[in-house]
């Protein structure tokens, strides 16, 4: 073989090797805490979630039913992530200069719920998942054609009577489909209004979040 014509395919298959590794290349955790690595919001999944009572309990909210919950309240809460950026601000929550949105992700997977029943009058189903029972969620699911990490919040329970919304923040590798940390916690409620009562939640979330960024790696 001619020197040039070797040297051509050694870089043919220098390439073919970097190109191979970029395309089967998984995040890590560590990934998470790195500010130089993209993180994608996918918005919150509501697959799981029971509220804990009937609709009545809740303020000004006598006449809500699963339909409605399911195809205005869920697409509105997810929506002020992006309409509310300032607010909800997810960048500042994981420790970025910006993030990458698609909360379609999120969206399709509600969408799938078909004539789910939301509503519950077991106070025990306000918590029954765990990290294992997350992780098949996450194996299950559409990511579209995102890569690299993503955040997702998975909403379990929301209880009035309890005063409290059950999360599990969760930070996922999009390629694998695998779990790279998730972490389940409550908020408090609260405010004027159905939509707004239960979105201070997630005003919270981020906040806490942003405050044990660090700890949790």
């Amino acid at each position: 073989m001619k020197p040039i014509a070797k040297f051509k395919w050694i870089i043919t298959l220098l390439f073919v090797g970097v190109s191979a590794q970029s395309l089967f290349a998984q995040a890590t955790k560590a990934d998470i805490f790195d500010s130089s690595k993209p993180i994608t919001w996918l918005g919150i999944d509501f697959s799981q979630t029971k509220f804990i009572g009937s609709a009545a309990q809740f303020e000004n909210a006598g006449k809500i039913n699963n339909a409605q919950i399911k195809d205005i309240y869920i697409p509105a809460w997810n929506e002020l992530f992006v309409n509310e950026q300032k607010k909800y601000d997810v960048a500042d929550a994981v420790h970025r200069s910006s993030v990458k949105y698609d909360i379609d992700v999120a969206i399709k997977a509600n969408d799938a719920l078909g004539q789910k029943d939301f509503f519950s009058n077991n106070p025990g189903d306000f918590k029954t998942l765990n990290e294992a029972a997350i992780g098949s969620i996450v194996k299950n699911y559409d990511f579209r054609k995102n890569d690299g990490v993503g955040l997702i919040f998975f909403v379990e329970g929301m209880s009035k009577g309890q005063s409290a919304m059950g999360i599990w923040v969760t930070f996922v590798d999009i390629k694998s489909k695998t779990v790279l940390l998730t972490y389940y916690q409550t908020e408090k409620p609260g405010g004027f209004g159905f939509r707004n009562y239960w979105a201070k939640p997630f005003y919270t979330a981020l906040k806490d979040l942003k405050s044990k960024f660090t700890s949790l790696k």
